[in-house]
């Protein structure tokens, strides 16, 4: 057996696994390790793939400042346990059920449809230059600018509004 496909299915089950763990965590703290274990898992993934230097980023970014700027929101909102009396049915989450359903009704058939020879024979040829820091800055730059300052003008409102409701409870 390849020994890539079972480091990617090792590290693809843990991913799932951690990013489940981002789901149905108690605390909010607990939920964003699992996240960065999450980013972890993913940079491996993208190991796999010789992007080294999205794998690289993905650490830095994500794991790094991301994060840090996750748990700041988390600590300046002083987010604790929720007591809960019992699991209550509310609309979000039967929404969120239909729309897991949904997603794994679309995996299923996504699935069911690949084609079977030819699919994984092996590692294809990879485009000279593919993963360097002027290829991606190329890409970022040109073709995906407006998402990515989208995204940074997005982090920026959310952690103003962190502090801003943060600011009103004291």
């Amino acid at each position: 057996m390849n020994i890539e496909l079972v480091l990617f299915g090792a590290f693809a089950l843990l991913t799932l696994l951690s990013a489940g763990l981002v789901i149905f965590a108690k605390s909010p703290i607990s939920s964003a390790m699992s996240l960065v274990a999450t980013f972890f898992f993913l940079a491996g993934i993208y190991v796999l793939l010789w992007a080294h230097t999205v794998a690289v980023l993905q650490v830095l970014v994500y794991a790094g400042a991301i994060m840090v700027l996750f748990l700041f929101v988390i600590m300046l909102l002083n987010l604790g346990e929720t007591s809960s009396s019992g699991p209550r049915m509310t609309v979000s989450r039967i929404a969120g059920g239909a729309a897991a359903a949904g997603l794994l009704v679309v995996l299923v058939m996504a699935i069911w449809r690949m084609p079977t020879t030819g699919a994984f024979t092996g590692a294809q040829a990879v485009q000279s230059g593919f993963g360097t820091l002027a290829v991606i800055g190329q890409t970022i730059f040109t073709k995906w600018l407006l998402p990515f300052e989208a995204v940074s003008l997005l982090l920026l409102v959310g952690m103003v509004g962190a502090v801003v409701v943060a600011k009103s409870r004291i």
